[in-house]
Parts: C-alpha cells; structure tokens; sequence
C-alpha cells in the first residue's frame, strides 16, 4: 500500500468536527490555495511554504509535512464517533488540489478502511486532477462565491470560469454527492440577486439538492496580523440573521434546492 506513504503539507487536524460534512467529522487543513479570497479566515493556509506567524504573543510555527499514514493515524482514533454518527475524514484548507497525490491518497486511505469521506474545495484546477480524486470521494463541498466573474476576480484573485465548468463535470460524472456552499460576504456577494444566481445555477446541476449559505465572520481577522499582513476588509459586519433568513427565503423561491444557514 504506497499510498500510505505519499508525503503532504497540513497546517492542522481539528477532530471532533460537527460541520464540513455529515455527521462527527476529522478534518485535515492541507497548505497551499490557488485564490487570494480577502475575507479568507485561515490565511494561513494560503502559502504553500512553512510560516511563522504569532499567536498570542508567542511564535508558531505554520505548517509541517506528514505521510498519509501519520494522519490516518488521528483519523482512526474517532472511528466508533464516524460510526455512531455517519461521519469521517474532511479534507480542507487552502485548497486541497494544489497537493492532488496527497489528497487523493488520503482520501483513498480513508475508504479502504470504510471510513467516509468529504473534500471543501473551489474546484479550481485542471478537470483530470478532480477525475483522479472522485473515485475515493463520498461527497464533494463545492464553493461557488459569484456568478460574474469580474467580480469574483476583484475580491479572490482569479474568475470563477474554470471552477463553474468543473461544478458541471463534477455533477455530469454521478461519482459523488455535490453540494453547493457560498461564503456570504457583505460587499461582495451578499444581495438577493446574486444569490438567486448562484442558486439556479446551482439547481441545473444534475443531482444537487442543497445549498449551503456561509455567513461571514470576523474570526480569523487577528491571524492577518500575525503574519505581518493588512487584512483588507476591516470595515465590513457579519450579515444580520434577518438577512440571511432573507436570503435563505430567496433560494427557496427561486429554486428546487434545500437551503441551510451554515454547515
């Protein structure tokens, strides 16, 4: 079983997760992103490379390399929770494409032991490094930030064009549960009209039946500063619970999709 010694960058283990995924979950936070998103809470995440960032006062080191086996090892401390509960292993970042071997054995790790698996990811890259990961994927946590993608490069670094294209592969292939997550950012994408557009989108792409509305918090903000950078949106506020009820009320009337506020 090579696959247990493929060698990847995480930045963390969180176990005990109840959210990114059914049921009792281990997430795995992999380094590396391919987007520049400016209200991203785990900026951290963003580098490839091992950081220092200071936390607390103190100096923490970000980043550190493991075989799929090291952290196989924490996953299967959880199994009777997975069981119990209809849990398992949630791979996150970042954006765990940028290490697709990695990602890809441990997500195959995980299932040859029958312990589930979820990914977070923008799909944001070349359609035979996701055709690589399906098959050892039970369900696929899809973002779609906006539909117009001028906008969508102003606020991450990049357009949305390969990701939707992606969304439509992923779905068309029938090798995963898809469900679609939209981070709700004041500014950026917060109005009924843009996600109404981002839920029919969304409710054509065969087999989907929920969405998942983020809303935005400030809880990663002192971790800008502890890398030494600006974070660049400082005056924005979450969106109220009233607001999100609304945008809630507009994919329901709009769409066929189940609609949730966080998850």
């Amino acid at each position: 079983m090579d696959y247990l010694q493929t060698k990847g960058r995480i930045f963390d283990i969180q176990r005990y997760s109840i959210h990114d995924g059914t049921g009792i979950r281990t997430i795995c936070f992999l380094k590396g992103c391919v987007l520049r998103c400016k209200w991203c809470c785990n900026p951290e995440s963003q580098e490839y490379g091992i950081q220092e960032m200071t936390v607390q006062g103190k100096t923490k080191i970000i980043g550190r390399d493991v075989t799929v086996a090291e952290v196989m090892e924490t996953v299967e401390k959880d199994r009777p929770y997975y069981v119990r509960s209809g849990g398992g292993l949630t791979l996150s970042g970042g954006e765990s494409l940028c290490q697709p071997e990695f990602a890809r054995d441990l997500l195959h790790a995980a299932r040859a032991v029958g312990i589930n698996t979820a990914m977070e990811s923008m799909a944001c890259a070349k359609w035979n490094v996701i055709e690589g990961i399906l098959p050892y994927l039970d369900h696929y946590l899809m973002d779609i930030k906006h539909m117009d993608s001028e906008k969508h490069k102003e606020f991450t670094g990049k357009g949305n064009e390969l990701m939707l294209e992606n969304a439509g592969k992923i779905a068309s292939s029938g090798q995963t549960r898809l469900s679609i997550r939209v981070p709700v950012i004041p500014t950026f994408n917060d109005t009924a009209a843009e996600i109404r557009a981002i839920a029919q989108f969304a409710d054509k792409l065969p087999g989907v039946e929920e969405i998942y509305l983020l809303p935005y918090h400030r809880l990663g903000q002192d971790k800008y500063e502890g890398l030494g950078r600006i974070y660049e949106l400082p005056d924005i506020l979450p969106p109220s619970p009233e607001h999100m009820q609304m945008l809630k009320k507009t994919v329901e009337t709009s769409t066929g999709l189940r609609c949730q506020i966080g998850g």
